[in-house]
């Protein structure tokens, strides 16, 4: 039979335990073999005592006897209702048969109130010198079986819990690692189920001073320009505190501890005792006191009371200069410089200086400019920065009769902006310039005239007039006369400059342009002139006729006539090509001269001649040509061409004629000879003749005696 562990079974039951979770356990013990059902045991609720608030508040594992709350039972479960429960339990063996022993079992459980609280949050002082570990806090569940356990979410080892929920710190803790820390705390049953949710614990470290001020940089580098206004921030230093910044431990104070040099009573700068910010505390801060200054500065905790901890920092300061001195002439008037007229562009009128008190080269750079008196460009100024120094050239010629005098206001000024103050009167310089007067050549209204005039042009016509004026203010009359006129075909009226035609123009003497110079003179300076070319395009008229060029007195032409053989005819007409070619070749107008001729163009000047008819008497023909231009009205002229016709070699040269000789015969005799030269020929064809006659009829009789021999009746002959 099961035997029962304890006479009656007692338990602790917390409210708030959660369903499932066993708070006691019912147990027994069977001899039986264990590895037969008869040793299988399994426990049920038989009764619950009272009822209330629902009559299965409990259940009990069937095989372990671990007994815990219904889900209905952990959320009805109410310890001013019920605090007292009994249960009588069966324990079985032959598990799940019918059949077995049976023993019940007593089982008394006490209800009480959840003693799961969040502990109290623990303030602890750090680097605590006690004897560890030290007890912080407590916890507790109200459970006969219960184990209690710390998650590591710190330093492992540095919280600890003992069986009764003491918790403990193992060692001293520093607040900078770490200032607060949150601790979870488990109560679990012998399975390893939570009773109920975990409890935290928050835990604080409390600070104490043991870290002192800290500067984020040992030394600190600024720059300061020079006239930098009273007040003005230049740096600000920072130093930090480790420890809590909610107590004095991290309040820092500033102080400047020492300043070098020292160029006045007192410092020339002041920190903010809590910012740390830097600022200038004298009115103005000049370069040529000092360019450097080398501050101590001090940072120290419990806002500077004593018994803090401290730290030092090292400030440079760097005065620079700024651009806060304009640049002045050495001296504010140059001049007055007296220059001819005629002096040549790009003479150098003077030199300009200028200086700069500033420091810093950059500042020094200086540039000129003319502010006024310059408005026609008459003058170029060339500044040299570096040495503060500007040349003014002549950049266009002088006018006396324009402008005698020159004042050009130049000024001077820095490349870089001027700070802290305006440009002065020292900054602006005047050079005074004097033109003198110089007599000059007189200048024509062009340097070139041009005119086209017809050849034709009616004598003592007007071409053109040139005019010349003479840039003195106090001048004498001027003349003209003309040069060059090789053709004296032109005369100048001395005092007006009138050009006129005095002699017929020809065209083909000047090939279309004829030049002349016109010479302008100032009659009291001679030596003062001014010339100019006159162009005179002459225009073409038709005022020549075309006439034939070559000779043509050794040319001939064979009768009877030749193939392709002709005589080239040239011409040629002085005039313009708008007034001769094409020329046009004609014979006159002869019905005998049509008949015998023939004329052919060649092209604008040539022509071929060739006979008309095939034969035409041995002798010297005049053949009349008309010769025309192509001018409007157009010229013409006849034209009478002698052409030698001959009787020709077979070389097509003529032959020469012989003159009669002394004992020449007659024609009659001639004749005479001829005939009977011809009998005599004659004769002697007829002896020959009959000769051949009589010699055939011979052959043909022996050639018949022949054809006798060979006859049918003389076979042995054949």
């Amino acid at each position: 039979m099961p035997v029962l562990t304890e006479d009656t079974f007692s338990g602790i039951l917390s409210k708030g335990t959660k369903q499932g979770t066993s708070f006691m356990r019912v147990s027994a013990i069977d001899l039986d073999d264990p590895s037969t059902p008869n040793a299988d045991l399994r426990y049920k609720i038989l009764t619950q005592t009272p009822s209330q608030p629902l009559e299965n508040m409990f259940q009990v594992d069937s095989r372990t006897g671990a007994i815990s709350l219904s889900a209905e039972g952990s959320s009805l479960l109410d310890s001013s209702q019920v605090s007292n429960y009994k249960l009588v339990v069966q324990v079985k063996d032959l598990g799940n048969q019918s059949l077995g022993y049976r023993a019940l079992a007593n089982v008394e459980i006490a209800v009480v109130e959840n003693t799961w609280i969040t502990p109290s949050p623990v303030l602890l002082q750090e680097h605590l010198n006690v004897t560890y570990p030290k007890k912080i806090s407590k916890v507790n569940w109200n459970s006969r079986e219960v184990h209690y356990y710390l998650k590591e979410s710190f330093p492992q080892g540095l919280f600890s819990i003992d069986l009764e929920g003491n918790i403990y710190v193992t060692r001293a803790l520093d607040r900078e690692s770490q200032a607060e820390y949150e601790i979870e705390i488990f109560a679990e049953n012998k399975d390893g189920m939570l009773y109920n949710e975990p409890l935290e614990l928050l835990l604080t470290v409390m600070d104490e001073n043991d870290n002192g001020p800290v500067f984020s940089q040992e030394i600190y580098q600024v720059e300061l320009e020079e006239n930098t206004a009273k007040g003005s921030e230049i740096i600000t230093v920072k130093a930090e505190d480790a420890d809590d910044p909610k107590t004095n431990n991290a309040k820092i104070a500033y102080e400047i501890l020492s300043q070098e040099p020292q160029v006045s009573e007192g410092f020339l700068f002041h920190i903010g005792k809590d910012s740390g910010v830097i600022t200038l505390q004298d009115s103005e801060l000049k370069i040529n006191a000092a360019k450097y200054y080398h501050l101590l500065v001090l940072a120290a905790d419990l806002a500077g009371t004593e018994g803090g901890l401290s730290s030092t920092c090292t400030v440079f300061i760097k005065v620079v200069d700024v651009n806060d001195s304009p640049p002045v002439f050495s001296q504010t008037k140059y001049g007055p410089f007296s220059f001819p007229e005629d002096t040549e562009v790009g003479t150098l009128i003077t030199t300009i200086t200028a200086t700069d008190a500033d420091e810093e080269m950059k500042f020094k750079f200086v540039n000129f400019s003319v502010e006024s008196g310059n408005e026609d460009e008459t003058f170029k100024i060339l500044s040299n920065p570096q040495n503060g120094t500007a040349s003014i050239w002549l950049e266009k010629e002088f006018d006396y009769e324009t402008v005698q005098e020159y004042v050009l206001i130049v000024s001077v000024r820095n490349d870089e902006e001027l700070v802290g103050k305006e440009q002065d009167a020292s900054s602006t310089a005047t050079v005074h310039v004097l033109v003198k007067d110089v007599n000059e050549a007189p200048v024509l209204t062009q340097k070139r005239y041009e005119v086209s005039i017809p050849e034709s042009v009616a004598l003592g016509m007007v071409l053109l007039t040139v005019k010349a004026t003479d840039p003195d203010i106090h001048t004498p009359p001027l003349s003209y006369s003309l040069r060059n006129d090789s053709m004296n075909w032109l005369s100048i009226d001395e005092h007006s400059g009138e050009v006129r035609v005095m002699q017929a123009l020809d065209r083909e003497m000047m090939q279309d342009v004829y030049t002349v110079q016109v010479i302008a003179q100032d009659k009291g300076s001679p030596s003062m002139m001014v010339t100019a070319d006159i162009a005179i395009r002459i225009l073409d008229v038709n005022d020549n006729s075309p006439f034939l060029v070559g000779d043509y007195s050794k040319s001939h032409l064979c009768t009877p006539q030749r193939e392709k053989q002709s005589i080239i005819i040239s011409a040629f007409d002085p005039d313009g090509e708008e007034n001769s070619v094409p020329l046009i070749f004609a014979l006159a107008n002869s019905p005998m001269l049509q008949r015998n001729w023939r004329i052919n163009l060649i092209n604008d000047t040539h022509a071929y001649l060739t006979m008309g008819i095939s034969w035409l008497e041995p002798k010297v023909h005049l053949v009349t040509i008309i010769l025309k231009d192509s001018g409007t009205p157009f010229k013409a002229q006849h034209i009478q061409l002698p052409v030698t016709i001959c009787l020709c070699t077979m070389e097509g040269k003529c032959m020469q004629e012989v003159g009669r000789m002394e004992g020449k015969p007659t024609v009659i005799s001639a004749v005479s000879v001829i005939v009977g030269t011809l009998g005599t020929i004659g004769i002697f064809v007829l002896i020959i003749f009959v000769h051949l006659t009589l010699l055939g009829a011979n052959k043909k009789k022996k050639r018949k005696a022949c054809d006798n021999l060979y006859s049918p009746y003389h076979d042995t002959a054949k």
